[in-house]
């Protein structure tokens, strides 16, 4: 297993984590059949956002014994009322729901709190005014959560969220037909097939943008719905009108900037096992830049997907990598410390480009890859 830096959180998470999706099948037994699984493969990182307390229980059951193997993602305001979910704002709902949480999970902190299902903005300035942030930094401050996520699927409410410096994780949906979609605050929306009648071009810019400023701030992203709920790898249902793989869906979440983990919701073992396999599997089996270039209707044209399809570079350069750092570096005035000290530590910098256009000839979105090296050059000073 491989394993990324959550951001700025000091914690080391496994590339593919574990949904909760599959916790309450086979009467809630397939849920210490998943951590045994995860535990036997390396993952040490799973979400809860589910609130029946069943399942919680059954979390609970599956970590006695391994409670500090694991690195827990649970979800502030989402609660069980009346046997059925909520997502609540009242305060003494929360508060009540995250207490319950902590003792069904038989713990008595979670690693990251995360503030369950944001994606309109006046329900964001509900959250800052109405006491649930700050329930969550007091919570932070009593060392009951270590850090203060938010889930959303819209990338405004995200932004916005990521610039109040108080947000150190983020979980949010990653998916190459979520990202050509601007922002919405119906999440149904980004799955309405009407949006995909037309000619699609590119990434929505905003989408793009959250994704750089969470590599900036040192905000990690923790991955949902990467397969679309499986409408991706079902030519039939996909938007896209043809079938990805779930390697390559996960590849291209883990190519986004600041993402550091996968939540790979499984409903068997089986399923499981095969995001799992992501980590011994060929750069041929994860390759998405092949399927993204023969969609029908969608066209990354002229866009860098980091796909590294460019290479190999007869000057060993990493253009993928300088492509990235690049991009994180030109919206800014000055550029991020962090981002020049990643550049710095490359082996091969964008200035010993030869300009021989090999790149070019491999790409498959037509990027203008030598005037991005020149770019980089310019911009890092070598």
């Amino acid at each position: 297993m491989n394993y990324r830096q959550l951001g700025a959180t000091g914690l080391m998470v496994s590339e593919i984590g574990m949904g909760c999706e599959g916790f309450s099948e086979n009467n809630f037994a397939m849920t210490k059949e998943l951590f045994d699984t995860a535990e036997k493969y390396g993952v040490n990182y799973f979400d809860l956002y589910a609130s029946d307390p069943k399942v919680r229980a059954a979390v609970g059951e599956a970590l006695r014994g391994r409670r500090e193997k694991f690195i827990v993602q649970g979800h502030i305001c989402s609660i069980w009322q009346d046997g059925q979910y909520k997502r609540s704002r009242n305060l003494s709902e929360v508060q009540e729901g995250f207490e319950e949480q902590l003792r069904l999970l038989q713990t008595d902190y979670l690693d990251v709190g995360m503030i369950h299902y944001c994606d309109s903005l006046t329900d964001w300035q509900t959250i800052c005014k109405g006491g649930v942030l700050q329930y969550a930094l007091d919570l932070k401050e009593h060392g009951r959560i270590r850090h203060i996520g938010l889930s959303s699927h819209n990338p405004e409410v995200a932004l916005a969220a990521v610039a109040t410096g108080n947000i150190e994780v983020l979980m949010f949906s990653v998916n190459p037909c979520y990202d050509l979609q601007p922002a919405d605050e119906d999440v149904n929306e980004l799955w309405n097939v009407e949006k995909y009648k037309n000619p699609l071009v590119n990434m929505d810019k905003q989408r793009q943008e959250l994704y750089e400023t969470c590599q900036r701030q040192g905000v990690g992203i923790t991955v949902m719905k990467a397969f679309g709920g499986g409408d991706l790898l079902d030519e039939k249902l996909s938007p896209a009108k043809k079938a990805l793989t779930v390697l390559q869906c996960l590849h291209y979440a883990l190519t986004r900037p600041a993402v550091a983990t996968v939540l790979a919701g499984a409903h068997s073992l089986e399923e499981f096992e095969r995001c799992l396999s992501y980590e011994n599997a060929a750069d041929e089996e994860k390759d998405y830049a092949s399927a993204f270039a023969e969609f029908p209707d969608i066209s990354w044209q002229g866009h860098c997907m980091y796909c590294s399809h460019c290479a190999p570079c007869p000057a060993k350069i990493d253009v993928a990598s300088v492509t990235k750092f690049l991009n994180l570096a030109i919206a800014q005035k000055d550029i991020p410390e962090t981002v020049r000290e990643h550049y710095e530590v490359l082996q091969h910098h964008a200035g010993e480009c030869m300009q021989c256009g090999a790149c070019e000839t491999r790409c498959p979105f037509g990027v203008s890859i030598m005037k991005n090296m020149q770019r980089a050059a310019e911009v890092f000073g070598k």
